[in-house]
């Protein structure tokens, strides 16, 4: 190794025998990036305590689900007026395409009268606890940096995800347990590991990845012939050997390493307990759908096991299910989803509120961005009656932490392609999700190089109070 390149600034300045070692290596210890912080005080009260993010990867089709346009069916097979379209650019069709109908049918539900799609049945069921937006949109209309805006505010990695900020914020309710937790389901997602990334946060506050069945977390179960006690000895010695380097260097990443032996021990014991479902009455796994023994029911088990970390006091819990990318057959590709996941969504409405949970607990449901109202259609690529990405609008719904129940909130106009009536940003829904949890999302920031960084990014964004109870 490089001698030269092994001494670094600190060493100079402790070695130097100037009398600055102290003071250098007190500012040097958060030049690169900022350290660990206290927990933030919530400038006013919140009304959640912790987030169950049910992200839809690959972008629902809301036209099949939330919104529906009598008009469109009218106009089925016919182009989309072009002074719709003028200037439109999309991913994969031209802006004069036919227009495509709704796949499924439409009813009003419960006392609020929230129109659902006949391909949820089960989200029927819950309609006067949900509210749904039809209008948040996105400057993004690739899946990758669409989703990394979703979860981090921003199109390229290397921001903190809306989990991080949280993590950092307000801090854990639990020891024994991450404050920021991951689930996937239905294949690999395209904005990858940086949506639970910490960024240019410290890595304590970035999320870990559970899994559903089997070891919890990999490499973390204690290893073959090796009992507690030794076990403990040994991240002890780490430990001191670990707080002496950082003496030496005033690296604040050595204190996340430790945080991380220390909280790696804790899960061995927690997280086994935490993901054995043996324990939840048969009623439990039927409401939900679940079995722990059946793969394909590996979203329905993610939704329970998002029940069970918010009960332990985790602050964030990402469930990710990848699947609704359906540039062709809609209406089959919804169908098969809406399967998957309406069942267990509903399910995790349902049993937070009637274990007293939803009050303060905020649950979300929504993919990246919307799909257009007309068909796309290609013989060299086999697509056949699917739908195009559209940024311009796409529907989610919210639940509990503050958020008023039964609302339908936003308007599209006729042909489900541009917004009408209370516009929703992703930088506006995240500083409303923010202020349910008490933080100012102007004020939770942290400077990296410069710039002062926010999940809500430098544009003006505000907090959506028509969504507020």
């Amino acid at each position: 190794m490089d001698l030269l390149a092994a001494r670094t600034r600190r060493h100079f300045f402790r070695d130097c025998g100037v009398g600055l070692a102290p003071i250098a290596a007190g500012l040097l210890a958060g030049a690169d990036r900022p350290a660990a912080a206290a927990p933030l005080v919530p400038p006013r009260p919140a009304t959640a305590k912790r987030v169950i993010y049910l992200f839809q990867a690959g972008a629902p089709s809301q036209l099949e689900l939330f919104d529906f346009k009598p008009e469109l069916a009218k106009r089925a097979g016919s182009p989309m007026p072009k002074s719709v379209t003028d200037g439109l650019r999309l991913a994969f069709i031209q802006p004069d395409a036919a227009v495509l109908g709704p796949q499924f049918t439409f009813a009003r539900h419960g006392q609020s009268g929230i129109e659902l799609s006949s391909a949820l049945p089960h989200l029927a069921k819950v309609a006067d606890d949900i509210a749904v937006v039809k209008t948040v949109h996105t400057d993004q209309f690739n899946h990758a940096p669409a989703q990394l805006v979703m979860n981090t505010g921003h199109n390229l990695p290397g921001r903190p995800s809306m989990g991080s900020w949280l993590s950092y914020g307000l801090g854990s309710e639990t020891d024994d347990l991450p404050a920021f937790v991951a689930l996937s389901s239905g294949g690999n997602l395209s904005g990858g590991a940086a949506m639970w990334g910490s960024g240019v946060l410290p890595g304590s506050h970035q999320g870990v990845p559970f899994r559903s069945s089997g070891d919890p977390i990999l490499h973390v179960a204690r290893p073959p012939g090796v009992d507690r006690r030794a076990q403990r000895e040994s991240l002890d010695l780490i430990r001191d050997l670990n707080a002496r380097h950082k003496a030496e260097v005033g690296d604040p990443e050595i204190d996340v390493r430790i945080d991380a032996y220390e909280m790696a021990f804790r899960m061995q014991s927690a997280a086994p307990e935490l993901t054995d479902l043996s324990g939840e009455t048969q009623e439990t796994l039927d409401l939900y759908g679940a079995d722990p023994g059946d793969g394909g029911k590996q979203f329905a088990n993610n939704c329970l096991l998002a029940r069970r970390l918010a009960e332990r006091g985790v602050r964030c819990i990402q469930v990710y299910h990848e699947g609704w990318d359906h540039h062709s057959d809609v209406k089959g590709g919804v169908e098969t989803q809406a399967k998957k996941t309406d069942q267990a969504s509903a399910a995790l409405v349902a049993d937070l509120k009637r274990r007293g949970l939803l009050e303060d607990t905020l649950v979300i449901w929504g993919g990246e961005f919307g799909r257009t109202p007309m068909v796309e259609t290609s013989a060299a690529l086999g697509r056949v009656a699917g739908r195009d990405h559209h940024p311009g609008c796409s529907s989610i719904w919210l639940a509990g932490g503050g958020i008023k129940p039964g609302l339908t909130y936003g308007e599209t106009d006729e042909l489900g392609f541009s917004i009408v009536q209370n516009p929703v940003g992703v930088h506006d829904l995240h500083a409303t999700l923010l202020h349910c949890l008490g933080l100012d999302h102007e004020r939770l920031a942290v400077n990296a190089g410069g710039l002062n960084v926010r999940l809500t990014g430098v544009e003006p964004a505000h907090v959506v109070h028509g969504l507020l109870a």
